[in-house]
């Protein structure tokens, strides 16, 4: 079972929770196990053609997702993600 650390702006949609767990094989699947335990977060993470969103950002053990294979990363027992929605703005 992976641990997911989730991120202060998706906590409620986890119950407040700040870590939670998921089984899977790869990524995709660990985190399609998250969407399926909590909803809300489905369209937080994946975008109609169930990639994920441009602003999530996924790190497997402190590796982006995205230079590793995606959502196809193998995932092992005791693995770490971390979901990071990517921040744009501020004061000009």
């Amino acid at each position: 079972m992976a641990t997911i650390k989730i991120p202060p702006v998706l906590r409620a949609s986890v119950g407040g929770e700040r870590e939670v767990e998921a089984d899977g094989a790869d990524v995709g699947t660990v985190l399609h196990a998250l969407a399926a335990q909590h909803p809300a977060t489905q369209s937080q993470l994946f975008g109609a053609d169930g990639e994920l969103n441009r602003y999530v950002n996924v790190y497997l053990n402190d590796e982006d997702v995205r230079v590793l294979g995606g959502l196809q990363t193998n995932v092992g027992e005791g693995d770490t993600l971390v979901i990071l929605p990517a921040m744009a703005g501020g004061e000009r």
